[in-house]
């Protein structure tokens, strides 16, 4: 799940400090969260499936299943 969301991340050319802005984080929790050291908080995987358009399925790789 997180390569998922860093790599949408990269292709619509945001920074984690843009997104940490949206999703009213510091950089740093964005940064762990990305990296898979803090488990993603659920408001935050519905404002990023928002944001990029895709299910919050997608971001977990229910797809996957």
């Amino acid at each position: 799940m997180y390569i998922r969301i860093k790599n949408l991340r990269k292709d619509r050319d945001y920074n984690q400090s843009q997104i940490s802005r949206y999703l009213n984080c510091s950089q740093s929790t964005y940064s762990r969260i990305e990296n898979g050291i803090h488990d993603v908080p659920t408001q935050f995987l519905k404002k990023l499936a928002k944001l990029y358009g895709v299910t919050t399925d997608f971001l977990l790789e229910m797809d996957k299943e």
